[in-house]
Protein backbone atom coordinates (compact mmCIF):
# COMPACT_ATOMS: atom_id res chain seq x y z
CA UNK A 1 0.00 0.00 0.00
CA UNK A 2 2.07 3.59 -0.78
CA UNK A 3 0.22 6.88 -0.12
CA UNK A 4 1.34 10.13 -0.73
CA UNK A 5 3.13 12.20 2.00
CA UNK A 6 3.05 15.51 0.23
CA UNK A 7 -0.51 16.06 0.94
CA UNK A 8 -0.76 18.65 3.26
CA UNK A 9 -2.10 18.15 7.17
CA UNK A 10 -4.09 20.37 8.78
CA UNK A 11 -4.70 19.89 12.37
CA UNK A 12 -8.24 19.74 13.36
CA UNK A 13 -9.53 22.48 15.13
CA UNK A 14 -9.71 21.61 19.32
CA UNK A 15 -7.38 19.02 18.79
CA UNK A 16 -7.75 16.07 21.33
CA UNK A 17 -6.56 12.23 22.19
CA UNK A 18 -9.56 11.02 19.89
CA UNK A 19 -7.60 12.39 17.06
CA UNK A 20 -4.98 10.10 16.22
CA UNK A 21 -6.69 7.09 16.95
CA UNK A 22 -3.88 4.35 15.79
CA UNK A 23 -6.01 1.45 13.69
CA UNK A 24 -3.22 -0.84 12.62
CA UNK A 25 0.99 -1.17 12.52
CA UNK A 26 2.51 -2.12 9.71
CA UNK A 27 6.25 -3.10 9.44
CA UNK A 28 8.28 -4.07 6.46
CA UNK A 29 11.96 -5.14 7.04
CA UNK A 30 14.05 -4.30 4.39
CA UNK A 31 17.97 -6.11 3.72
CA UNK A 32 19.99 -4.73 0.95
CA UNK A 33 23.61 -6.14 0.02
CA UNK A 34 26.56 -4.19 0.03
CA UNK A 35 29.05 -4.27 -2.97
CA UNK A 36 30.90 -5.03 0.05
CA UNK A 37 31.61 -5.79 3.00
CA UNK A 38 32.60 -2.86 5.77
CA UNK A 39 35.15 -4.17 8.65
CA UNK A 40 35.37 -2.09 11.82
CA UNK A 41 37.58 -3.37 14.56
CA UNK A 42 35.71 -6.58 15.78
CA UNK A 43 32.70 -6.31 13.39
CA UNK A 44 31.92 -6.63 9.77
CA UNK A 45 28.69 -5.48 7.75
CA UNK A 46 27.30 -7.31 4.62
CA UNK A 47 24.35 -6.03 4.29
CA UNK A 48 22.41 -3.16 5.01
CA UNK A 49 18.98 -3.50 6.82
CA UNK A 50 16.32 -1.74 8.77
CA UNK A 51 12.52 -1.85 9.20
CA UNK A 52 10.13 0.50 8.19
CA UNK A 53 7.15 1.24 10.67
CA UNK A 54 4.01 2.31 9.23
CA UNK A 55 1.39 3.00 11.70
CA UNK A 56 -2.05 4.03 10.45
CA UNK A 57 -4.62 6.32 12.09
CA UNK A 58 -8.35 7.05 11.88
CA UNK A 59 -7.69 10.51 10.51
CA UNK A 60 -6.23 9.35 7.88
CA UNK A 61 -2.80 10.46 8.83
CA UNK A 62 -0.01 7.82 8.39
CA UNK A 63 2.97 7.90 11.03
CA UNK A 64 6.07 6.28 8.79
CA UNK A 65 9.87 6.04 10.30
CA UNK A 66 12.73 3.45 9.64
CA UNK A 67 14.66 2.48 12.13
CA UNK A 68 18.08 0.48 12.76
CA UNK A 69 20.59 -1.37 10.94
CA UNK A 70 20.36 -5.18 12.08
CA UNK A 71 21.04 -7.83 10.01
CA UNK A 72 21.46 -10.85 12.43
CA UNK A 73 19.04 -9.37 15.26
CA UNK A 74 16.46 -8.59 12.94
CA UNK A 75 13.97 -11.03 12.81
CA UNK A 76 14.51 -10.74 16.68
CA UNK A 77 13.43 -7.37 16.19
CA UNK A 78 10.29 -8.53 14.10
CA UNK A 79 9.01 -10.61 16.44
CA UNK A 80 9.33 -8.35 19.23
CA UNK A 81 7.34 -5.74 16.90
CA UNK A 82 4.63 -8.16 16.61
CA UNK A 83 3.99 -8.43 20.15
CA UNK A 84 4.06 -5.18 21.05
CA UNK A 85 1.57 -3.22 18.45
CA UNK A 86 -1.25 -4.69 19.97
CA UNK A 87 -0.55 -2.94 23.05
CA UNK A 88 -1.19 0.28 20.97
CA UNK A 89 -3.73 -0.15 19.19
CA UNK A 90 -7.14 2.08 19.55
CA UNK A 91 -5.01 4.56 21.64
CA UNK A 92 -3.70 7.89 20.11
CA UNK A 93 -0.65 9.06 18.85
CA UNK A 94 -1.29 12.21 20.57
CA UNK A 95 -0.48 10.49 23.29
CA UNK A 96 3.18 9.94 23.22
CA UNK A 97 4.40 9.25 26.89
CA UNK A 98 1.46 6.96 27.46
CA UNK A 99 2.81 4.75 24.95
CA UNK A 100 6.10 4.92 25.80
CA UNK A 101 5.44 3.63 29.04
CA UNK A 102 2.96 0.93 27.51
CA UNK A 103 5.52 -0.56 25.04
CA UNK A 104 8.38 -0.54 27.61
CA UNK A 105 6.25 -3.05 29.36
CA UNK A 106 7.72 -5.37 26.69
CA UNK A 107 11.23 -5.09 27.74
CA UNK A 108 10.79 -6.92 31.40
CA UNK A 109 11.20 -10.39 30.45
CA UNK A 110 14.18 -11.05 31.80
CA UNK A 111 14.55 -14.25 29.74
CA UNK A 112 13.35 -11.90 26.98
CA UNK A 113 15.85 -10.56 24.09
CA UNK A 114 15.49 -7.19 25.86
CA UNK A 115 18.13 -5.19 23.15
CA UNK A 116 15.17 -6.13 20.32
CA UNK A 117 12.45 -5.67 22.31
CA UNK A 118 13.89 -1.90 23.23
CA UNK A 119 14.63 -1.23 19.64
CA UNK A 120 11.00 -2.33 18.55
CA UNK A 121 9.79 0.25 20.70
CA UNK A 122 12.18 2.90 19.13
CA UNK A 123 10.16 1.61 15.91
CA UNK A 124 6.69 2.39 17.53
CA UNK A 125 8.16 5.73 19.22
CA UNK A 126 9.65 7.27 15.79
CA UNK A 127 6.53 6.40 13.72
CA UNK A 128 4.35 8.21 16.42
CA UNK A 129 5.87 10.86 16.86
CA UNK A 130 6.07 11.22 12.99
CA UNK A 131 2.14 11.35 12.59
CA UNK A 132 1.88 13.68 15.37
CA UNK A 133 4.15 16.43 13.33
CA UNK A 134 2.02 15.79 10.40
CA UNK A 135 -1.06 16.38 12.43
CA UNK A 136 0.06 19.61 13.33
CA UNK A 137 1.63 20.59 10.08
CA UNK A 138 5.22 20.96 11.76
CA UNK A 139 8.32 19.25 11.33
CA UNK A 140 9.45 17.75 14.41
CA UNK A 141 12.75 19.47 14.88
CA UNK A 142 10.57 22.77 15.29
CA UNK A 143 8.03 20.85 18.25
CA UNK A 144 11.04 19.58 19.81
CA UNK A 145 12.49 23.13 20.22
CA UNK A 146 13.83 24.37 16.68
CA UNK A 147 16.72 25.30 17.88
CA UNK A 148 18.75 24.58 14.15
CA UNK A 149 18.09 24.62 10.19
CA UNK A 150 20.96 23.23 9.44
CA UNK A 151 23.82 21.05 10.73
CA UNK A 152 27.61 20.45 10.12
CA UNK A 153 27.41 16.17 8.47
CA UNK A 154 30.51 13.24 8.54
CA UNK A 155 30.69 10.32 6.54
CA UNK A 156 31.46 7.25 8.85
CA UNK A 157 34.51 5.98 6.78
CA UNK A 158 37.56 4.64 6.41
CA UNK A 159 36.88 1.03 7.22
CA UNK A 160 39.12 -1.79 6.76
CA UNK A 161 39.75 -3.46 4.11
CA UNK A 162 41.98 -6.41 2.30
CA UNK A 163 44.64 -4.89 0.31
CA UNK A 164 43.85 -1.17 0.94
CA UNK A 165 47.13 1.00 1.06
CA UNK A 166 47.83 4.43 2.49
CA UNK A 167 47.12 6.70 0.07
CA UNK A 168 43.56 4.65 -0.40
CA UNK A 169 42.04 6.45 2.74
CA UNK A 170 43.22 9.88 1.89
CA UNK A 171 41.75 9.67 -1.94
CA UNK A 172 38.53 8.54 0.57
CA UNK A 173 38.79 11.52 2.44
CA UNK A 174 39.17 13.59 -0.71
CA UNK A 175 35.95 11.66 -2.44
CA UNK A 176 34.11 12.29 1.07
CA UNK A 177 34.94 16.21 0.43
CA UNK A 178 34.55 16.21 -2.69
CA UNK A 179 30.33 15.07 -2.12
CA UNK A 180 29.88 18.16 0.20
CA UNK A 181 30.79 16.16 3.75
CA UNK A 182 32.30 18.13 5.94
CA UNK A 183 34.70 15.60 7.95
CA UNK A 184 35.13 11.78 9.00
CA UNK A 185 34.29 9.30 11.79
CA UNK A 186 37.17 7.02 10.97
CA UNK A 187 37.50 3.33 12.11
CA UNK A 188 40.48 2.38 14.35
CA UNK A 189 40.62 -0.10 16.70
CA UNK A 190 41.16 -3.41 14.85
CA UNK A 191 44.73 -2.89 14.19
CA UNK A 192 47.60 -2.01 16.38
CA UNK A 193 48.18 1.20 17.67
CA UNK A 194 50.77 2.15 15.61
CA UNK A 195 49.02 0.90 12.13
CA UNK A 196 45.74 2.70 13.09
CA UNK A 197 47.93 5.61 13.74
CA UNK A 198 49.73 5.63 10.58
CA UNK A 199 46.12 5.47 8.77
CA UNK A 200 44.51 8.14 10.35
CA UNK A 201 47.51 10.62 9.55
CA UNK A 202 47.11 9.25 5.93
CA UNK A 203 43.37 10.74 6.45
CA UNK A 204 44.41 13.96 7.76
CA UNK A 205 46.40 14.65 4.28
CA UNK A 206 43.35 16.68 3.72
CA UNK A 207 42.11 17.62 6.87
CA UNK A 208 41.54 21.15 8.10
CA UNK A 209 38.95 23.48 9.74
CA UNK A 210 36.34 22.25 7.19
CA UNK A 211 36.53 18.90 7.08
CA UNK A 212 36.59 17.74 10.80
CA UNK A 213 38.19 13.97 11.17
CA UNK A 214 37.13 11.75 14.56
CA UNK A 215 38.37 7.96 15.25
CA UNK A 216 35.71 5.16 16.57
CA UNK A 217 37.32 2.14 17.98
CA UNK A 218 34.22 0.58 18.73
CA UNK A 219 35.15 -0.84 21.83
CA UNK A 220 38.59 -2.43 20.23
CA UNK A 221 41.05 -1.54 22.77
CA UNK A 222 42.71 -1.98 26.19
CA UNK A 223 43.09 1.37 28.23
CA UNK A 224 47.00 0.94 27.71
CA UNK A 225 46.45 0.32 23.63
CA UNK A 226 44.42 3.38 23.58
CA UNK A 227 46.84 5.40 25.52
CA UNK A 228 49.55 4.49 23.44
CA UNK A 229 47.20 5.11 20.32
CA UNK A 230 46.12 9.03 21.55
CA UNK A 231 50.26 9.58 22.29
CA UNK A 232 51.18 8.72 18.45
CA UNK A 233 48.52 10.70 17.48
CA UNK A 234 49.07 13.87 20.11
CA UNK A 235 49.83 16.52 17.26
CA UNK A 236 46.51 15.84 15.27
CA UNK A 237 43.51 17.80 15.92
CA UNK A 238 41.00 14.81 16.56
CA UNK A 239 37.35 15.81 16.59
CA UNK A 240 37.28 13.50 19.12
CA UNK A 241 38.14 9.79 20.33
CA UNK A 242 34.82 7.61 20.18
CA UNK A 243 34.26 3.99 21.99
CA UNK A 244 38.18 3.79 22.73
CA UNK A 245 37.83 0.79 25.66
CA UNK A 246 36.70 -2.75 26.04
CA UNK A 247 32.79 -3.02 26.87
CA UNK A 248 33.67 -4.31 30.77
CA UNK A 249 35.58 -1.42 32.11
CA UNK A 250 34.78 1.22 29.80
CA UNK A 251 33.48 4.45 31.77
CA UNK A 252 36.65 4.10 34.43
CA UNK A 253 38.88 3.55 31.31
CA UNK A 254 37.53 6.74 29.25
CA UNK A 255 37.73 8.46 32.09
CA UNK A 256 41.18 8.15 32.60
CA UNK A 257 41.73 8.71 28.92
CA UNK A 258 40.09 11.97 28.82
CA UNK A 259 41.93 12.85 31.63
CA UNK A 260 45.30 12.26 30.90
CA UNK A 261 45.42 13.00 26.97
CA UNK A 262 42.66 15.95 26.51
CA UNK A 263 41.21 14.44 23.93
CA UNK A 264 37.53 14.86 23.79
CA UNK A 265 35.84 11.46 24.02
CA UNK A 266 32.66 10.04 22.59
CA UNK A 267 30.31 7.27 24.20
CA UNK A 268 26.69 6.39 24.46
CA UNK A 269 25.71 4.36 21.49
CA UNK A 270 26.20 0.75 23.20
CA UNK A 271 23.64 2.30 26.19
CA UNK A 272 20.07 1.30 25.56
CA UNK A 273 18.81 4.07 27.98
CA UNK A 274 18.92 7.41 30.12
CA UNK A 275 20.84 5.71 33.30
CA UNK A 276 23.50 4.33 31.29
CA UNK A 277 24.22 7.72 29.75
CA UNK A 278 24.06 9.51 33.22
CA UNK A 279 26.52 7.00 34.38
CA UNK A 280 28.65 8.35 31.61
CA UNK A 281 28.34 11.47 32.60
CA UNK A 282 28.50 11.50 35.95
CA UNK A 283 31.72 9.32 35.75
CA UNK A 284 33.03 11.93 33.66
CA UNK A 285 34.00 10.07 31.27
CA UNK A 286 32.51 11.78 28.22
CA UNK A 287 32.61 14.87 26.20
CA UNK A 288 30.12 14.12 23.18
CA UNK A 289 27.34 11.46 24.41
CA UNK A 290 26.16 9.98 20.86
CA UNK A 291 23.06 7.84 22.20
CA UNK A 292 20.96 5.94 19.26
CA UNK A 293 17.28 6.54 19.51
CA UNK A 294 16.69 3.85 17.28
CA UNK A 295 18.77 0.97 19.85
CA UNK A 296 17.52 3.51 22.45
CA UNK A 297 13.59 3.31 23.06
CA UNK A 298 13.04 6.20 20.64
CA UNK A 299 13.23 9.84 20.01
CA UNK A 300 11.35 10.44 23.60
CA UNK A 301 14.22 8.46 25.16
CA UNK A 302 16.92 10.43 22.90
CA UNK A 303 15.39 13.71 24.17
CA UNK A 304 15.67 12.74 28.10
CA UNK A 305 19.48 12.08 27.60
CA UNK A 306 19.44 14.97 25.93
CA UNK A 307 18.33 17.41 28.92
CA UNK A 308 20.69 15.38 31.07
CA UNK A 309 23.38 15.87 28.57
CA UNK A 310 22.61 20.02 29.08
CA UNK A 311 22.93 19.79 32.81
CA UNK A 312 26.69 18.39 32.84
CA UNK A 313 28.02 20.24 29.76
CA UNK A 314 28.08 17.38 27.39
CA UNK A 315 27.97 17.92 23.80
CA UNK A 316 24.94 15.85 21.80
CA UNK A 317 25.79 13.41 19.40
CA UNK A 318 24.07 10.57 17.94
CA UNK A 319 25.05 7.13 16.02
CA UNK A 320 24.32 6.81 12.53
CA UNK A 321 20.38 7.20 11.56
CA UNK A 322 20.01 9.97 9.95
CA UNK A 323 16.70 10.03 9.02
CA UNK A 324 15.50 10.27 12.64
CA UNK A 325 18.55 12.20 14.36
CA UNK A 326 18.40 15.23 11.77
CA UNK A 327 15.74 16.30 14.01
CA UNK A 328 16.65 15.61 17.23
CA UNK A 329 19.95 17.01 16.79
CA UNK A 330 18.52 20.63 15.10
CA UNK A 331 16.00 20.62 18.82
CA UNK A 332 18.92 21.04 21.34
CA UNK A 333 21.12 23.70 21.40
CA UNK A 334 23.76 21.02 22.90
CA UNK A 335 23.97 19.22 19.56
CA UNK A 336 27.38 18.29 17.06
CA UNK A 337 27.70 16.47 13.95
CA UNK A 338 25.16 14.65 11.84
CA UNK A 339 26.14 11.00 10.88
CA UNK A 340 25.72 9.84 7.41
CA UNK A 341 27.52 6.45 6.24
CA UNK A 342 29.97 6.29 2.99
CA UNK A 343 27.73 6.22 0.50
CA UNK A 344 28.63 2.44 -0.06
CA UNK A 345 28.07 1.27 3.61
CA UNK A 346 24.63 2.72 3.63
CA UNK A 347 23.31 3.17 -0.09
CA UNK A 348 19.40 2.76 1.40
CA UNK A 349 20.21 6.33 2.36
CA UNK A 350 20.81 7.59 -0.74
CA UNK A 351 17.88 5.59 -2.29
CA UNK A 352 14.73 5.18 -0.40
CA UNK A 353 14.66 8.86 0.47
CA UNK A 354 13.12 10.52 -2.08
CA UNK A 355 13.26 14.12 -0.97
CA UNK A 356 16.86 13.46 0.32
CA UNK A 357 18.79 17.30 0.95
CA UNK A 358 22.05 16.98 -1.02
CA UNK A 359 24.90 17.71 1.76
CA UNK A 360 26.75 21.36 0.66
CA UNK A 361 29.93 22.67 1.57
CA UNK A 362 30.00 20.55 4.93
CA UNK A 363 26.25 20.70 5.85
CA UNK A 364 22.76 19.58 5.25
CA UNK A 365 19.67 21.20 5.87
CA UNK A 366 17.29 19.82 8.13
CA UNK A 367 13.96 18.00 6.35
CA UNK A 368 11.05 21.06 6.64
CA UNK A 369 8.41 18.93 5.88
CA UNK A 370 5.73 17.67 8.43
CA UNK A 371 6.57 15.15 10.77
CA UNK A 372 10.05 13.76 9.81
CA UNK A 373 9.43 15.10 6.73
CA UNK A 374 10.28 11.33 4.76
CA UNK A 375 9.23 11.03 1.35
CA UNK A 376 10.24 6.97 1.09
CA UNK A 377 10.73 5.68 -2.52
CA UNK A 378 8.10 2.42 -2.87
CA UNK A 379 10.20 0.88 -6.07
CA UNK A 380 13.02 1.15 -3.68
CA UNK A 381 10.80 -0.79 -0.80
CA UNK A 382 9.61 -3.43 -3.16
CA UNK A 383 12.77 -4.52 -4.44
CA UNK A 384 14.60 -5.03 -0.98
CA UNK A 385 11.78 -5.90 1.26
CA UNK A 386 11.51 -9.33 2.59
CA UNK A 387 8.37 -11.11 2.82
Amino acid sequence: MSYEIEQKYVAPENLTPDHLTIERIEFIPIRMKLPRVFSGSNYFMSHRCTIITRLYTRDGIVGESYNGDEYEGQKAVMNALEKIAPMVIGMSAMEVEKIWDTTIVSTFDILGDRGAAIQAQACIDSAVWDAVGKALGQPLYRLWGGSKTELPVLAIAGYYGEGKKLSDYEEEMAMLRDRGLGGCKFKIGGKSPKEDADRVRAAFAVADDDFRICVDANQGWELRQAMEFSRLVSDLDLLWFEEPCRWYDDRRSMALLRANTGIPITAGQSENSRRGCLDLMTDNAIDYCNFDASWGGGPTEWRRVASLARCFSVTMAHHEEPQVSAHLLASVPNSSYLEVFHPDRDPLFYKIVKNRNEFRNGWYEVPTGPGLGLQLDEDVIAKYRID
